[in-house]
């Protein structure tokens, strides 16, 4: 097949590139959009995204088992092509009912795409590169949104929907050029005997390994913590990442220096965010020793706890500035930590069950993100986004206690799947396959 003359890495840094570019070009004004073009209040944005979590909580792990039963190539080509025609038919469609639709194609792309794409690589270049290669394609990711980000503020500038239509055309085209250069050489799918020959062969094979990642993670206490993590985690986000755009255009007056319009102000903060946690991304590759469990704990547990403080401090800024310095630091915090999240969950799962047990992980977020979104959003829609947003906050404050618990187990338990060859601090270019 011509994909087996590309090597996995440089692919999968194209695919942070690409994906990025595309997908700054269609958050970066999305949450405007349905603010000021499809007319969406704070209950109908949190409603948006429960939605998008529903599926996401149904499809997660048949999609997750299917990566790692069938093809993680197959699976990251599907997801990222249904997360395109989602877009187009929300860009296309300024309607509530069709935004809805569009959350059900994506989101069930998403899943296809969570969890493969991280046991693909992992498995095509190896185990003991994982952490160097998550924080390069996060910052490779970064620069490319810097990218994406003026595109999206020029063609947002023209009309609101023109970017996520532009970025998911984009996203398409990215998905099908998969086809013919990601390669798969180092994954060996079950058996045909095992699949059988008919339909409940392939739901034999998904219980097998939806049974065998359930088994590891309750074998594994670090795997529970970060369950319990996820939980809390989605239970506050839900409310956050839908109603804090909503905060900064209802709750405070736009300075309009130089003639800066709404939409370039809010370009201009996504470029700035982006900027940070790059910034902040390659401070933690530098002095975060991953083969340090307990230091690589201690720096999320320490970053989710200022994070927590930040987001209230936002509901109850009464001045702009205030509110987009503190908006940039909820923004960075959760950011630069997430290679190390995707670096925890890689030492802690086995290669076999990897992709399910990043699946379960993932509906574990999408299940607290739809218990914890409506009432948030109803306390946004009844009360203010203001005190929404502070329940937000408060809700996600039991991570301590999971990353705590964390930090006890870890001193026990050295991390076993990150190589001891990979100098902190320094680059790595691993030998591909």
């Amino acid at each position: 097949m011509v994909a087996r003359r590309f090597k996995a890495y440089p692919v999968y840094l194209y695919m942070a590139a690409t994906g990025s570019f595309s997908s700054a070009i269609m958050f970066t004004l999305n949450m405007v959009y349905q603010i000021e073009m499809v007319k969406l209040g704070p209950l109908q944005l949190v409603l948006v995204g429960t939605t998008l979590e529903a599926v996401c909580f149904i499809s997660q792990i048949p999609t997750g088992v299917i990566a790692d039963a069938y093809s993680r190539r197959l699976s990251v080509i599907i997801g990222y092509l249904m997360i395109g025609i989602g877009f187009l038919v929300e860009g296309l469609i300024p309607r509530f009912e069709a935004v809805l639709i569009a959350q059900v194609i994506w989101g069930i792309g998403s899943t296809f795409v969570d969890g493969a794409l991280e046991a693909w690589i992992t498995g095509e270049v190896g185990d003991e590169h994982a952490a160097r290669i998550f924080t390069r394609s996060t910052q490779i990711g970064l620069v490319a949104e810097l990218v994406g980000i003026p595109v999206a503020i020029a063609l947002g500038s023209l009309r609101l929907n023109l970017p996520v239509v532009v970025g998911a055309g984009i996203l398409v085209l990215f998905a099908l050029s998969l086809i013919f250069i990601m390669p798969e050489n180092n994954f060996k799918p079950a058996p045909k005997a095992e699949r059988g020959r008919h339909q409940w062969g392939h739901y034999k094979v998904m219980g097998k390994q939806l049974v065998e990642g359930s088994k590891a993670i309750r074998a594994s206490g670090i795997l529970i913590c970060i369950i319990g993590v996820e939980l809390f985690s989605g239970l506050y986000s839900e409310g956050y990442d839908r109603l804090s755009t909503a905060h900064l255009i209802k709750d405070f007056t736009f300075p309009t220096l130089w003639s800066i319009n709404q939409v370039t102000w809010l370009g201009m903060l996504n470029v700035s965010s982006t900027l940070l946690i790059l910034g902040a991304t390659q401070l933690i590759m530098r002095y975060v020793d991953v083969k340090r469990p307990g230091m690589m704990i201690g720096t999320m547990l320490l970053s989710r706890v200022i994070q927590m403080g930040a987001i209230i401090a936002f509901a109850l800024a009464g001045n702009f500035y205030l509110g987009i310095a503190l908006f940039l630091l909820c923004d960075v915090l959760r950011g630069a930590t997430s290679p190390l999240f995707s670096t925890w969950v890689t030492q802690n799962s086995d290669p076999k069950v990897r992709a399910t047990i990043f699946s379960a992980i993932g509906q574990t977020n999408a299940m607290g993100q739809i218990l914890g979104g409506p009432g948030v959003g109803y306390i946004g829609e009844r009360f203010s986004i203001r005190a929404a947003l502070v329940t937000s906050s408060l809700i996600m404050s039991p991570v301590v206690f999971f990353y705590l618990r964390a930090l006890g187990l870890s001193k026990s338990k050295p991390a076993a799947l990150v190589g001891e060859d990979v100098p902190v601090g320094e680059s790595v270019e691993p030998e591909m396959v």
